[in-house]
């Protein structure tokens, strides 16, 4: 089965994989567009002023239009990457309204009062559900329904009944086709399946309300829940792994049935709370939290367990999504039919659980004979008044530890291992003899410009020719380094992948049960397009950067020394800021990188449990805590660009010091020292 879901993880895969090449390629030829339009634009203006002769082609009109085009670059740049964004925008918010679009719950359906205002918990009058509106007949018909307050309800049938359903309908989460549904005062839910929060057990149980210690272990004591807790590591402390996983089917349901009680609602709905846990502790559960804890509450119990109906005050019976019974345990047996033949089908179990009451008699719990029951049930007492333990292990490391992060600068290493992991050496090594010609043919045209408008004999048609040519070399060499650096990217990516999702299945289930699935999320979708599409263009860029600050520098000093007045120091403070810089940059993005995941991992299991949520009236609470999961995940991000900022206007300011020491220099050093126009476009 794993290799099967592995396989089918792989296809999908390669499906993505189908775009990606094509993607790269684009932006390889978007490269080429990007350093072709300024030699098409001038050479074209140049063009212009000598057909037309509307201006020399000296120095001063030629350095003066390159310097105009290369401040343009960037913003011209800008615009296709502009309207990427745009149409990555509206997918998005497409694919948003469809989702915010689509039908929601109609809070009409569901009529809730106060408790002062309600003559009854719930009312039903000629009440219609339906799930799936094209289905041709109604999930639950013509109920109605009456529970008084403090009344117990069983609730029982085959299954496929519509027990949950009816549930739904008094929660309102069931589309209503017509009728009324009345409801008052404040509910508590515990689903089937039970639904367990990321977090400590306590969390789960006060399930954002303050603590009251002695409610709190009440709570826990009904649930039979105080010697589990007691043999936790943390006690209440403990670490409840992604969905529950570390705790057991039937710790879970009483964790779920121990919140309930401690919300402390005015009507229960619990839905086969008992079908986790064997016949003994059912008992338990049922004498001490049902009919004990919850004696002065309005109770609709749904369970499979009929030897419990005989203590509740009425029973509906359903089947085929309608109440075809209703009444007391002796009058239903009276009346026959359906509910008898549901009695006798769970004989032998009664019988058993009976014998094995007996048979606990005389051990720690003492047994209480119910004077109510007709058939000589028995229900238990849990007896235990030990205290909860909050902390038993403190020196102890808990399930769920905090995702780790490196500190400090890492050095080169993860990058060489980037490049050799996915066998690029040899590519690199192309990519970096690209990037050599491309700086040799960009300096080649400049330096064209500059000693050939010093030369008579050279014609406009020859000037602009062999800029041209020189300029579409560069620009070629460009499309090949980016070409060759997508290429790259796609080997290391699908290296990365496969090795990711090897580690993932042959991982033990301890990682599973420690990690939260958000954290793996995240690490299949934003860092792994970060493999697909970040890492080996910043290498490129930080390489052709580099490198075009070298020539630059060269450039510069080989036209006018004295520049390096200014600019040495200008370096050593760009360095310095740049390392400021950078300490702060990294640790930003390294914590960015952890505050991914809380906010898919809280959204995922937040959908798991919805209907909980709304039920326990928890929205806003919950709506509030994601709002700031994603406002802490969304600062880092703010953060990181006003440090982006604050390093570029500094940068910026140590350019243009050295532009105006340039400037000076042309025009305090004797005429025909220089040539200012290459000085220029390259300060």
């Amino acid at each position: 089965m794993g290799r099967k879901v592995k396989n089918l993880l792989q296809s999908l895969r390669d499906k993505e994989f189908v775009w990606l090449p094509k993607v790269q390629t684009l932006k390889a030829f978007g490269s080429f567009l990007y350093w072709m339009s300024p030699t098409v634009i001038s050479a074209v203006v140049f063009i212009g002023c000598a057909v037309t002769k509307s201006a020399p082609l000296n120095a001063e009109t030629i350095f003066t239009v390159l310097a105009t085009l290369r401040n343009l670059a960037e913003p011209v740049r800008m615009v296709p990457e502009a309207l990427s964004i745009m149409i990555q925008v509206k997918v998005s918010f497409d694919r948003l309204n469809r989702f915010l679009l689509d039908e929601e719950l109609n809070n009409d359906d569901s009529e809730r009062k106060f408790k002062e205002c309600s003559v009854n918990a719930v009312e039903i009058q000629d009440g219609n559900f339906i799930w799936d509106h094209e289905s041709v007949s109604p999930t639950l018909a013509d109920v109605n329904l009456e529970i008084k307050w403090r009344h117990k309800i069983a609730v029982c049938g085959p299954v496929g009944a519509g027990k949950s359903s009816l549930l739904y309908a008094i929660l309102g989460e069931i589309p209503k086709i017509s009728g009324t549904v009345n409801v008052g005062g404040t509910f508590a839910y515990v689903s089937q399946s039970s639904w367990i929060q990321s977090g400590t057990v306590q969390d789960n149980i006060l399930f954002g309300k303050p603590m009251d210690r002695t409610r709190y272990e009440k709570a826990i004591k009904a649930c039979a829940l105080d010697k589990d807790i007691n043999d936790f590591s943390h006690g209440d402390l403990t670490e409840i792994g992604q969905r529950g996983i570390n705790l057991s089917g039937g710790q879970k349901q009483r964790i779920q049935l121990a919140r309930a009680v401690y919300n402390d609602a005015d009507t229960y709905l619990l839905d086969d709370p008992f079908s986790a846990v064997d016949a003994h502790t059912a008992a338990i559960l049922f004498n001490d939290c049902v009919m004990t804890a919850l004696r002065e509450k309005t109770v609709i119990l749904v369970t499979h367990q009929v030897e419990f109906l005989s203590e509740v005050d009425t029973i509906l019976v359903m089947e085929g999504g309608k109440v075809i019974q209703s009444g007391s345990y002796e009058s239903l047996l009276t009346a026959g039919t359906t509910f008898e033949l549901l009695v006798s089908a769970h004989k032998d179990t009664i019988t058993e659980l009976n014998q094995d009451n007996k048979h606990k008699r005389g051990s720690d719990n003492e047994v209480l004979s119910n004077p109510q029951s007709s058939h000589g049930f028995y229900l238990t007492k849990n007896q235990s008044e030990g205290e909860i333990s909050s902390i038993k292990d403190p020196i102890g490391t808990q399930l769920t530890q905090e995702e780790e992060k490196v500190i400090g600068n890492v050095g080169w290493k993860p990058f060489w291992d980037y490049i050799d992991y996915s066998k690029g050496t040899f590519m690199v090594c192309f990519i970096m003899l690209a990037l050599f010609a491309f700086m040799a043919f960009q300096t080649a045209s400049t330096f064209w410009l500059a000693i050939a408008i010093e030369i008579p004999k050279v014609t406009n048609a020859t000037l602009i020719g062999v800029y041209t040519l020189v300029s579409f070399a560069s620009a070629a060499f460009v499309y090949v380094r980016s070409y060759l650096t997508a290429l790259l990217g796609l080997k290391a990516s699908t290296a990365f992948f496969s090795k990711f999702t090897t580690a993932i299945f042959n991982a033990p289930i301890l990682f599973f049960d420690s990690t939260p699935v958000g954290r793996i999320l995240t690490r299949v979708s934003s860092d792994l397009s970060i493999l697909d599409f970040d890492i080996p263009y910043s290498i490129t860029v930080v390489a052709s950067v580099a490198f075009e600050i070298l020539v630059i520098i060269c450039i510069m000093v080989s036209v006018t020394w004295q520049v390096l007045i200014v600019a040495v120091p200008a370096m050593v403070a760009s360095i310095y800021i740049q390392q400021y810089y950078q300490a702060t940059a990294r640790e930003l993005i390294r914590i960015n990188g952890t505050t991914k995941a809380p906010v898919m991992n809280f959204a995922s299991e937040t959908s798991v449990g919805v209907v909980t949520v709304r039920a326990f009236n928890m929205v806003d609470r919950f709506f509030k805590t994601y709002l700031t999961l994603v406002d802490t995940d969304a600062s880092l991000f703010f953060h990181s660009n006003a440090a982006m900022e604050w390093v570029v206007l500094r940068i910026e300011a140590l350019q243009n010091m050295t532009v105006i020491t340039a400037s000076l220099l042309i025009i305090l050093l004797p005429h025909g020292y220089v040539a200012p126009g290459s000085k220029i476009i390259y300060a």
